[in-house]
């Protein structure tokens, strides 16, 4: 090919395409021959200053499986020294917030952004699962982020839902209403969650059978409200709001949980409302610390509006 060049005298290597494309043999740029031998010098310093290499065999018997560096450096070694720094900031706050009170805490806005934003880990960890990422409550558990609250929606209250847990109780009534007065108490639970006043003779039936005991004089679920704000309840249901604690609500709902009530033992189609208790004590013992259920109930009580 070499004697059919048509180029004599040009640095190219006889190969030729479409009578004028060929290949030349020229050397590359001094720029670029200047880059590549620096990478492989830098390869070559990396290689020594960071693990690289697979290890010997006598190495590898030894624990070994890769050469370490001379730097000693490794990515679980930078992880732990991440770890102690950011530990080393958040004991500043931890320290103040061991001293001090829920409400102590949402007074200093400091102090209350660096609990919401510690605690919604904790939230996610140990509350998502069963009321949501946050807070909306996934079927069959409470809505956090809104204003009703069956147990009290005080700090003090909130602490009290997580450290010793909740086990909702309500009697099946399948055995003791007839067929009549379930109707009739369900249609009056659902008047009264839309706004209504409730008939007379739903509210004598109320009181006959005994549901003032547990949901209130005014059927919102509060049996008395102390002078500091604090109300009394048994963790009964606020029947006078369109909230309804188990899902769709309705008629059909309400007369499900009349007739088969809730944790009843022995009754299948009761309703099932259990949240464990989350204390060094509790159902899951050692999940949380006494400062994180504080924190905790911080971030639940601002999630949910508080009381």
């Amino acid at each position: 090919m070499a004697e059919n060049n048509p180029f004599p005298g040009e640095n190219n290597t006889g190969h030729f395409w479409d009578d004028n494309l060929r290949e030349l043999k020229n050397p590359p740029p001094r720029w670029w021959m200047i880059a590549f031998w620096a990478s492989v010098a830098w390869w070559v310093l990396y290689a020594i200053l960071y693990p690289m290499w697979p290890a010997l065999p006598g190495q590898a018997e030894e624990g070994k499986d890769f050469t370490p560096g001379i730097l000693g450096w490794t990515s679980i070694k930078e992880y732990k020294q991440g770890v102690e720094q950011v530990e080393a900031v958040r004991a500043q706050y931890d320290e103040q917030i061991a001293e001090m009170t829920p409400e102590q805490i949402i007074e200093d806005a400091g102090l209350l952004q660096y609990t919401l934003a510690s605690s919604k880990v904790l939230f996610g960890d140990y509350c998502a699962g069963c009321h949501g990422s946050g807070g909306q409550g996934n079927p069959g558990y409470p809505v956090l982020a809104d204003d009703d609250w069956l147990y009290g929606g005080s700090l003090s209250k909130i602490s009290e839902t997580i450290t010793n847990g909740r086990k909702g109780a309500m009697t099946a009534h399948a055995n003791i209403l007839t067929e009549a007065e379930v109707d009739q108490l369900a249609k009056f639970t659902v008047e009264l969650s839309e706004g209504g006043e409730g008939s007379e003779a739903g509210w004598a039936l109320y009181n006959e059978k005994g549901c003032v005991a547990c949901h209130g004089a005014k059927a919102n679920g509060v049996l008395a409200e102390l002078p500091t704000g604090e109300i009394v309840t048994v963790g009964a249901a606020n029947l006078t709001d369109s909230i309804w604690r188990f899902k769709p609500g309705g008629y059909e709902s309400a007369k499900h949980t009349i007739l088969y009530g809730v944790n009843q033992p022995g009754v299948e189609q009761t309703r099932d409302a259990v949240m464990p208790a989350f204390s060094d004590v509790g159902q899951l013992e050692g999940k949380l610390t006494p400062q994180q259920i504080k924190m905790l109930s911080v971030y639940v009580h601002q999630l949910g509006g508080g009381q």
